[in-house]
């Protein structure tokens, strides 16, 4: 079984993020098990949404783990020309949801499995598959995977997060903070505004101290060159407030997002928000009383610097990669790293220039390049010695 064939099943399953992924974890549990994979279950933030690890290979040492996720963007909304969750090859191109983002890897790290399920007597360490749900949302299913893997007697060597890198080796990303930031002041009749405070104009107050705080990062903040954009980023996504054009608003929301370049404080930054937000509030508190600016955590990761080492050079060797990247987009990698204390590394078939988008797709040769690296990871498998890079 070819990771093409595989792909195209996977493919089939509509695994959008907050749906049940039950039915492509049972099929991925099954290819595993037939190929004599011990593979355990672990529940999700969601109903319906699981988690899966499998390992091939003898389990009381330290082996490799191959990551990826199984969810997927939605659909709904953009125009799409061919079927989304069906496979369409046109040329060399593979098209339908997913297939860069990132189910194309999962199919090139099942079929490494396959393969090495035919040598399995050979293996002198493990491989091991971990693959998660609900990433799309903020890496927030893996978590409950990583808290079992901690329990593990027996660390892995390194990690491969296998997301969309054109088959480039990648060592960071950024870490990502999203808060949301509610408004409250009074209500009162649009023609007698001064009887009110406006939440709106307090949102626009804050909007107006995080587009500085911004300019301070840019100006002032942790850089890193291998980055495209440099710097830590701040910006506003959504907001929302008011109920009628003659009604003074008294609550309003808007969600922020912080991407910070590994080292940069990211809990620093919200500081600095904080005292903006209680400067403002403190302009109104005698006339309002009530007036309030709340910022409550929604989500976060950490980022990823993974330093040089045997095990990036030890890869490198595999992909034939000289050079190394870090990404715009962030991944579970910091996570792995951050909970297993090991090195982590991306590289993985397609490209985020095509991820989210209608009419997504990744190359046959994309796919065959990650198959080579992964044949080559299970050729070392086999004849490891000391389990230390060549």
């Amino acid at each position: 079984m070819t990771s093409i064939d595989i792909l195209e099943r996977l493919i089939a399953f509509p695994t959008v993020s907050g749906t049940p992924n039950a039915e492509l974890i049972d099929h991925v549990e099954g290819l595993l098990r037939a190929a004599g994979a011990s593979v355990t279950r672990i529940t999700g933030p969601l109903p319906g949404s699981w988690n899966l690890w499998a390992t091939l290979g003898p389990a009381d040492r330290p082996g490799i783990v191959l990551s990826g996720h199984s969810d997927v963007v939605p659909v709904a909304g953009q125009p799409w020309t061919m079927p989304p969750f069906a496979l369409t090859r046109q040329g060399d191109r593979l098209f339908g949801r997913g297939t860069a983002d990132m189910k194309g890897f999962v199919a090139c790290a099942i079929a490494a499995f396959l393969r090495a399920s035919e040598r399995a007597a050979d293996l002198r360490a493990p491989l091991h598959l971990a693959l998660s749900c609900e990433e799309e949302v903020g890496c927030v299913g893996v978590r409950s995977l990583l808290d079992e893997l901690e329990r593990l007697p027996v660390r892995p060597l390194f990690c491969l997060v296998g997301e969309p890198t054109s088959m480039r080796l990648a060592t960071g990303h950024k870490g990502k903070l999203a808060a949301r930031v509610t408004c409250a002041g009074r209500a009162a009749h649009s023609a007698l505004p001064h009887l009110g405070l406006n939440a709106i104009h307090l949102a626009a107050d804050f909007v107006t101290a995080a587009r500085a705080e911004q300019e301070r990062l840019a100006r002032d903040g942790r850089r890193d060159d291998a980055f495209e954009v440099p710097f830590s980023t701040l910006h506003v996504g959504t907001i929302r407030g008011g109920t009628a054009l003659n009604i003074v608003p008294d609550s309003c929301a808007l969600d922020i997002e912080l991407r910070t370049v590994p080292g940069e404080d990211g809990e620093a930054v919200m500081a600095r928000l904080r005292d903006a937000a209680d400067a403002i509030v403190a302009h109104h508190a005698a006339d309002f009383p009530e007036a309030a600016i709340l910022i409550e955590p929604l989500n976060a990761y950490p980022g990823l610097d993974s330093p040089d080492g045997p095990w990036l050079r030890f890869l490198a060797s595999l992909t034939g990669a000289n050079d190394r990247i870090k990404l715009a987009f962030g991944t579970e990698g910091g996570l792995f790293d951050d909970k297993l204390g090991r090195p982590v590394m991306i590289c993985g078939p397609g490209s985020m220039d095509q991820g989210h988008k209608p009419d997504e797709y990744v190359t046959v040769d994309q796919l065959a390049r990650c198959d080579a690296m992964l044949g080559a990871l299970v050729d070392w498998l086999c004849r490891a010695g000391d389990l230390t890079p060549d």
